[in-house]
């Protein structure tokens, strides 16, 4: 379930930062897929680092999901910039 929550609040995560990075921003899908990688990353790492009972439940998930989501997002978004202006 913490899975779920993580990679839906990453789509979620990815499409609120594509809305406020809009130089970023790789459209509704793109933001959407990078969104929900990085929420599953985000909330893998979050789990291995601090460890599960530590993350705070549920609102640990959608924090880890959440900003796992812009993160990744942002990161694509700016490599597919950099590439474009080659």
């Amino acid at each position: 379930m913490e899975l779920l929550i993580q990679l839906a609040l990453g789509a979620i995560g990815g499409n609120v930062g594509g809305a406020l990075l809009k130089n970023l921003s790789l459209g509704v899908v793109g933001n959407s897929i990078a969104g929900i990688v990085g929420g599953g990353i985000g909330g893998q790492i979050l789990h291995a680092v601090m460890g599960a009972g530590a993350t705070g439940g549920m609102l640990g998930d959608v924090a880890s999901g959440g900003v796992g989501g812009i993160v990744v997002m942002a990161i694509v978004g700016f490599i597919k910039n950099a590439m474009a202006k080659k």
